[in-house]
């Protein structure tokens, strides 16, 4: 048996989402003439009640697009010590905008208003960057999938709009966010100056995240992806991917925090996981004890046809998704305390 539960990126397209991408109709989309980009824009805009949306090849390239909408070189963007814009994208930041990222000490990725307004830099001292811009990420990766309460997320608007600072969510699992607490997303788009969705994590698409605002701030984000080289032909066949992925595997999420869930609960039963992090989503954080060997410890698992991530220091990774079966389930239940003999 073959269990990947490294990511949630390394799904297929299901038999559903194939029979969309052959029967796709499709066009130019530079030209903006591919109808099945143009349609997951509009469903996306409206999904979060916002006025536009665009269609980028990955999530780095949205976010990095919506940094440099917010921002001006020499500026500076808040972020948590362990958002994605700051860790895993390449130093895109400073490269593509020229922007500094200020870090704050959230928790489990998450940041509140008190960090954010402790780390505004005084607008008139000229010796800071100025700080144009928060970036928030929901759920978190490094985080272990967590995610924020709307209550959170307003509170940090409010400091937003007093500073006059822009508003950004990487919403590459936005999705499992919406799922887990039974949101509604035209509540982030009240909040929000730019939202990106990410279709090819849980969602299951093979590629693409949509970058979402109001049509002021979205005005020059054509061009941007352009300048980013993101521009795309006859893309359509990838949006209809898109498009299905929301219509038919968004609610299924669910299942896969379920099972996440159960597999935390198994780890918290094993006497060499010193400690398990809360499981929001489908994502499971866990730390091996000090006596046990990473190295050894996934060799066996691998041997056992089982992979996940390890992000060093004794800390693993387990991310469940829509390939990840129920007998593929059983089977890890059953069988992960092995991995230690």
């Amino acid at each position: 048996m073959h269990i990947d539960l490294r990511s949630d990126t390394v799904t297929k397209p299901t038999k559903g989402m194939l029979k969309a991408i052959v029967e796709a109709k499709v066009g130019d989309d530079v030209y903006k003439e591919d109808p099945s980009v143009n349609a997951l824009e509009d469903y996306l805009a409206d999904f979060f009640g916002k006025e536009s949306a665009l269609y980028f090849p990955t999530g780095s390239m949205a976010n990095q697009a919506a940094i440099k909408l917010h921002t001006n070189p020499a500026e500076q963007l808040i972020c948590d010590k362990w958002g994605h814009v700051y860790n895993y994208e390449g130093g895109g930041v400073s490269f593509n905008s020229g922007v500094s990222c200020k870090l704050v000490d959230g928790t489990r990725g998450k940041i509140t208003p008190e960090l954010v307004e402790a780390a505004i830099n005084p607008p008139d001292f000229y010796h800071s960057p100025k700080t144009s811009l928060v970036c928030v990420e929901n759920t978190t990766n490094k985080g272990g999938g967590a995610c924020y309460d709307i209550s959170e997320l307003k509170s940090i608007y409010e400091v937003c709009k007093k500073h006059n600072l822009g508003y950004h969510m990487d919403g590459a699992r936005i999705a499992n966010a919406i799922v887990a607490k039974k949101q509604d997303p035209k509540e982030f788009g009240k909040l929000f100056d730019t939202i990106t969705i990410c279709l090819s994590k849980g969602l299951g698409a093979p590629m693409g995240t949509v970058l979402i605002g109001n049509e002021k701030i979205m005005e020059n984000a054509m061009r941007v992806r352009k300048v980013l080289g993101g521009g795309m032909r006859q893309v359509g066949f990838m949006a209809a991917a898109g498009l299905y992925a929301l219509k038919n595997q968004f609610n299924r999420l669910k299942e896969d925090h379920i099972k996440a869930t159960e597999i935390g609960q198994m780890l918290t039963s094993l006497k060499f996981i010193k400690n398990v992090e809360p499981v929001d989503t489908n994502i499971v954080i866990f730390y091996l004890d000090e006596v046990i060997d990473p190295t050894h410890f996934m060799a066996n698992l691998n041997k056992m046809g089982i992979r996940i991530s390890d992000m060093g220091d004794g800390k693993m990774r387990i991310v469940t998704h829509l390939d990840y079966t129920e007998q593929m389930h059983n089977y890890l239940l059953e069988n992960f305390n092995k991995a230690v003999n």
